[in-house]
């Protein structure tokens, strides 16, 4: 198995090499397992970064270098080294490692092994039981830190991910050559690409593994990080859970209702100026379930698409659990006013508006009936066969 441990570098001319050494010696007592390789991607340092590597690789066949011709940021080398690991290196497992020895290189073999324990993605945290961050740090830092990642695993609403800007990760070829075209731009050319990367990952359905990270904090150098790390963060989270929430079959399926009730309102009014008002109700009914049924055959249950032969049938179908739901809002009204009865109970501030028993009925009702329909639409029209 080809092994390729894919370092960026800005400005580490005196980290580099100690991280090599350390890299080697580790790698060593597992050499009979793996094949490894070291891709340094280096963004131009002034330092003379890329010289230091050119010279260790005199003496270490497996140092390769990549030089970016201008500064493309940490997602942007990532990228970059990924795609040169996998096609020049024939890449099986990637490493991404910081070469500012904030990684210790001794848990390569703890990564692996959860790599074959099963794992697509092994992730290094600093916030597991034998995890942890430097003592050092200021609050700014910890509060970005940890309180960022809190966040972050709020939102997006994955909290059995504990660490999702760390950037000590296993990754098998197979999750990066399935993500990639997503983050081949540069949005995730900064610290956004982890989180984009992670993120993708586990919408694909990727196991994702964890092992402590004892992280410690750079001697030498300065700190990339920047006011961009916050404010890219901010918008990539609430972006991707924005776009997950509207990708989410229960609320297209809520939004095709709400079409459906406008459909009902405005073809009553026309319909009232053609026939009786009793036709033009009924009339109304069935073009919101025929609008219903034609969007969430081609939105809500795309990947269920009925094909034509199928559609007549499953339409009477559909107009059946439509009419349940109408039966289902009628008993609740009905029962409703039998056992409670109709009451005033009170009236909205400000607006002034009367609230009653009869209007909770209706809302209950069509709570209900709403559920019905996706249970219905779920169990009897759009069902997959097993």
């Amino acid at each position: 198995m080809n092994v390729v441990m894919v370092i960026p570098t800005y400005n580490e001319k005196g980290n580099i090499e100690k991280l090599l050494d350390g890299l080697s010696s580790v790698v060593s007592k597992i050499s009979d397992k793996y094949n490894f390789q070291f891709l340094v991607v280096d963004d131009s340092s002034p330092d003379g970064t890329a010289e230091m590597v050119r010279k260790y690789a005199k003496g270490d066949k497996r140092v390769a270098l990549l030089l970016n011709k201008k500064k493309m940021g940490l997602g942007g080398a990532y990228l970059v080294g990924m795609k040169f690991a996998c096609q020049k290196l024939g890449a099986d497992v990637l490493f991404q490692i910081d070469a500012d020895l904030s990684h210790d290189p001794k848990l390569v073999p703890e990564f692996l092994a959860k790599l074959t324990a099963g794992n697509d993605m092994v992730l290094g945290s600093r916030y597991i039981g034998g995890g942890a961050i430097p003592k050092n740090w200021g609050l700014n830092r910890k509060f970005l830190s940890i309180v960022g990642n809190w966040i972050i695993r709020i939102v997006i609403g994955r909290l059995y991910i504990h660490d999702w800007t760390t950037g000590y990760r296993a990754i098998k070829r197979e999750v990066y050559e399935s993500v990639k075209g997503e983050l081949d731009n540069e949005r995730f050319f900064g610290y956004a690409f982890q989180i984009g990367f992670l993120h993708k990952a586990l919408a694909k359905g990727y196991r994702v593994g964890e092992v402590p990270l004892v992280f410690v904090d750079r001697v030498l150098g300065k700190s990339k990080l920047g006011s961009e790390y916050l404010k890219n963060t901010l918008m990539y989270i609430l972006k991707a859970r924005i776009l997950e929430i509207l990708r989410m079959r229960f609320v297209k399926f809520a939004v095709v209702g709400g079409i459906g009730a406008l459909v009902q309102l405005t073809s009553l009014q026309l319909y009232r100026s053609l026939v009786t008002f009793q036709l033009a109700f009924f009339l109304s009914i069935e073009s919101a379930v025929v609008s219903n049924f034609i969007l969430n055959n081609l939105w809500t249950y795309k990947d269920k698409r009925l094909s034509m032969a199928k559609v007549p049938v499953k339409f009477v179908q559909f107009n059946l659990a439509s009419g349940g739901s109408i039966l289902i809002q009628q008993a609740i009204g009905f029962m409703g006013e039998k056992f409670i009865g109709l009451r005033d109970l009170f009236i909205l501030p400000i607006v002034g508006i009367g609230v009653d028993t009869g209007m909770l009925f209706a809302v209950v009702g069509i709570l209900v009936g709403m559920f019905w329909n996706f249970f219905a639409y779920n169990r009897f029209i759009w069902k997959v066969k097993k």
